[in-house]
């Protein structure tokens, strides 16, 4: 009997995004607007309750953004029922601010986070580059550094299980070590929240990755992997499409069942 299910959370959105952004080169000549929100999912049911990215806080959240359409991942999650002190598990798809400027949030979670991913962000000097600094929060990566050695902090090199039926997946291409996370029995099979591998649903429908991808090569393996890996197509989770609040059944305010 399923067991499992896969919420959506939505802690900030809708904001009007360049069509081109979320499908590399879409629309250009037209300069198509679209709508994206920003999330963090939660995994419930038989075993601890599993989050995958943190989102970030609405501090955060208003330096980065004009827009004052957001509020804090702790509240949509409490619609849940579940409290951020509670959580035990938390996977980081990957360290850019608005998945993982949230770690602060959950002071007694354990983070998983793949090496390569990790290892970028917080050693390589490109790094620090403007077009990769503009995408990271220094006060969550210093949060998670000062995690290194202790059992809070796990790294991961490539696909494991880290619970029984939920398994991070190694999916580079967006990041260099962005992970997705396979959940086994759901009521539709095997599902898995994707994060950032794609930004909306189409881009796996038209194996058409987000401008927004380190190495575009690697995003399509990724999809390759992720197709095979899930029970249908329609089981892979994007970062950002709001298909995910609009389009599943509502449980709370900004909460969906996806799976």
């Amino acid at each position: 009997m399923p067991d499992r299910s896969i919420y959506a959370l939505k802690y900030a959105g809708p904001f009007n995004v360049y069509a081109g952004y979320n499908v590399w080169q879409w629309d250009m000549a037209t300069e198509a607007f679209e709508r994206e929100n920003w999330y963090l999912w939660c995994v419930g049911g038989d075993g601890p309750t599993v989050l995958v990215d943190t989102g970030a806080d609405p501090a955060l959240t208003r330096s980065r953004k004009q827009e004052d359409r957001f509020e804090s991942p702790v509240d949509v999650l409490s619609r849940l029922d579940v409290a951020a002190d509670e959580v035990e598990h938390v996977v980081l798809s990957h360290l850019h601010w608005d998945h993982a400027g949230g770690v602060h949030l959950f002071p007694n979670a354990r983070f998983y986070v793949q090496e390569s991913e990790y290892r970028f962000w917080t050693e390589d000097p490109m790094s620090q580059r403007p077009p990769f600094a503009n995408l990271a929060d220094p006060a969550s990566l210093e949060y998670l550094t000062a995690l290194d050695g202790t059992d809070r902090l796990v790294v991961l090199r490539g696909d494991r299980e880290i619970l029984p039926g939920i398994e991070c997946l190694h999916a580079p291409g967006h990041t260099p070590g962005q992970q997705a996370v396979a959940v086994d029995d759901t009521a539709h099979g095997r599902a898995i929240i994707g994060s950032d591998c794609a930004h909306t649903f189409r881009n796996y429908r038209y194996d058409w990755p987000s401008a927004f991808s380190m190495d575009l090569a690697e995003c399509l393996r990724t999809y390759e992997k992720l197709r095979a890996a899930a029970s249908s197509i329609d089981l892979i989770f994007p970062g950002h499409d709001i298909a995910m609040h609009d389009d599943y059944p509502a449980v709370a305010a900004g909460v969906t069942r996806l799976a």
